[in-house]
């Protein structure tokens, strides 16, 4: 029977909690490539990421992947920001096509 190392478990760990953060990423990804077919509602905003308690640091070997997310989510950062000027922009010019309403007075004759 193997028995790990405590190094290979502080690996494991940091590696599963990657792969947690990773699928957020995923799902946020793919949430805003179909953005526009859903209602606004019905995208639901992810809790802030926390990496497990008692992990410690990050170990050197899963440094790049680690920075390869955070490249990910950064990016995600600003195509989001984008695409929410983008989705301003439309629904202004959406509104302005919209035919203005003429407000018409309205006379009440209270006398009869």
């Amino acid at each position: 029977m193997r028995t790990s190392r405590p190094d290979e478990a502080w690996d494991t760990a940091w590696s599963r909690a990657l792969d947690a953060l990773e699928l957020d990423v995923e799902q946020v990804e793919r949430d805003l490539v179909h953005a526009h077919l859903v209602e606004a509602d019905a995208v639901v905003a992810a809790p802030p990421w926390q990496p497990p308690a008692g992990l410690g640091p990050l170990p050197a070997a899963l440094r790049d992947r680690a920075q390869a997310v955070l490249d990910r989510q950064l990016d995600l950062a600003r195509r989001t920001a984008e695409a929410l000027v983008a989705s301003r922009r439309h629904a202004q010019a959406s509104q302005a096509l919209r035919p203005r309403q003429v407000e018409v007075p309205v006379y009440l004759d209270t006398d009869a």
